[in-house]
Parts: structure tokens; C-alpha cells; sequence
């Protein structure tokens, strides 16, 4: 069976929050991946009207930017910037396009199986409940500051962090992973990094051993916490009949700072 897929990209908060540089051919590529096939996949997006038009470098930017998600595959939905001086003269901009987004998604969610939804706004939870009583699956990527309700909620929840190239790590000249701890033995300083591979059925699970000791964290208590994600190298280990370890472990929150 062809799961037919939409996804919908919350742009703003994306960016916002720890997914700025996303690779949008990346997540193309896994909503075509595992019986699935992309029928929609739509973009809401911020433009501050006035600054296009006096700012040049910032058009061509911006612009840049729109013709790479509609090579991509994605309809470009604008919320233009608006602004408001309240009554103590102090001016606050908005550009909200949570509506857009979740009636677009409720009218065509008709023709779909699946919804990719990009966001970590709290906001969205009623709608993920409306699309799931309409029969489809709600699949939740975010980066930070994730609403819980809005995981809790969603049929699966993954952060972005963790799908191989959606988020380039910048290299050194050798390849980098993305993982986040499991089945950690204080006592001992070791466990494991459960990170996932793009397979031709979608997203494959597995696991690297790690020892504390080839990290840089200052406390290995982070290892007791799921919801760590860390970057590492991943070697044979010759002393050990050449079996994989993670390396050169370090936690995206002390890379991001």
C-alpha cells in the first residue's frame, strides 16, 4: 500500500528554534521513502514587504531562498510582516501563518494518509487531533523548544536533529552522526547511541556502543537522559577485535551555545 504524504513546514518556528539551514531535499527524499509517495508539500514563510523592497541584498536573499524550495518540490505560502504601535507607542511586528497552515491542511487532508508536520508550536495540537480523526497519520518533526503535548499527541515524534542530512553537521573531512543515549550503566561509564541511517524503506534504527570517558561532557548524568542528542565519530575499536565505538562524543546543547 502507497501511503499518500503531505508535509506541511512551519518555517518560522523551524528557523527560529534550531533548524535554521535545513535541507528541504532531504526531507522530500524521506517522505518518498518507506511505501510513501509526496503528493503535497507546502511552505509557510515570513517576508517583510517594506525591507524587500528597499533592502536588495535582502530580496535576492530572500528570493534565493523561495526558488530553492519550489525546486524542491514546495508551494511557497507568504505571510507578509505586518506592524503595530500599541497604546505606550511601543512597535511589535507579526507574521502569523499558523491559520494558513492549518486550513490548508485540514482541505487537503482528505487525499492524503500521511502529514508531515514541521513545527514544535504548542498551537498546532488541535489540528493534529482533527487530521487524525480524519483518518491520517500525524508524523511531528522539530527541533527545539518542542511543545510536549504537541509530541505526546502526534502519532510519532522525531526531532530533526536526528535524520541523517536534514541538518548538515559541519565536517572535518570525516563523517559525523547523530544520536542520543540509551541503556547508559552509570556505575560503569558505558552504553549506547541510538541513531537512525536513511534506508530505502525509510529511516532504519541503530545502535553504536560508547564508553563516558570519550566524551567531552562534564558530567556523565546527561548520558541518563533519552532526550540528549549528541554528535560522534564512530571507529573500530582494535583493542576490542575491531568492533564500533562511538567517539568524540559532544552534546549539540554545548555546540549550539
Amino acid at each position: 500500500m502507497t501511503l499518500k504524504t503531505g508535509i506541511y513546514v512551519d518555517a518560522e518556528n523551524i528557523r527560529l528554534c534550531g533548524g535554521y539551514g535545513m535541507r528541504y531535499d532531504v526531507l522530500v527524499e524521506l517522505a518518498n521513502r518507506g511505501g510513501s509517495v509526496m503528493l503535497r508539500a507546502n511552505c509557510y514563510l515570513a517576508e517583510n514587504r517594506e525591507r524587500t523592497k528597499e533592502d536588495r541584498d535582502y530580496r535576492l536573499k530572500l528570493y534565493r531562498y523561495h526558488n530553492i524550495l519550489r525546486q524542491c518540490g514546495f508551494k511557497v505560502i507568504k505571510k507578509f510582516v505586518k506592524h503595530f504601535v500599541d497604546d505606550e507607542g511601543i512597535l511589535t511586528t507579526k507574521a502569523n501563518a499558523d491559520m494558513d497552515l492549518a486550513i490548508d491542511a485540514l482541505l487537503q487532508a482528505r487525499n492524503l494518509d500521511r502529514i508531515i508536520l514541521l513545527t514544535g508550536d504548542g498551537d498546532f495540537i488541535r489540528l493534529v487531533q482533527a487530521l487524525q480523526n480524519m483518518g491520517c497519520r500525524v508524523e511531528v518533526i522539530a527541533f527545539n523548544n518542542v511543545s510536549g503535548e504537541l509530541k505526546e499527541e502526534a502519532d510519532s515524534f522525531l526531532s530533526g536533529f536526528l535524520i541523517p542530512g536534514l541538518l548538515p553537521i559541519p565536517h572535518d573531512g570525516s563523517e559525523w552522526y547523530r544520536g542520543f543515549p540509551i541503556n547508559y550503566n552509570a556505575d560503569r561509564g558505558f552504553g549506547f547511541m541510538r541513531y537512525y541511517s536513511l534506508q530505502p524503506d525509510g529511516l532504519k534504527a541503530e545502535s553504536v556502543f560508547f564508553h563516558c570517558s570519550k566524551s567531552n561532557v562534564a558530567s556523565d548524568s546527561v548520558f541518563l537522559d533519552s532526550d540528549n542528542i549528541f554528535e560522534f565519530k564512530i571507529v573500530a575499536n582494535p583493542d576490542n577485535k575491531n568492533k564500533t565505538e562511538a567517539i568524540a562524543i559532544r552534546s549539540i546543547e554545548e555546540i549550539q551555545s
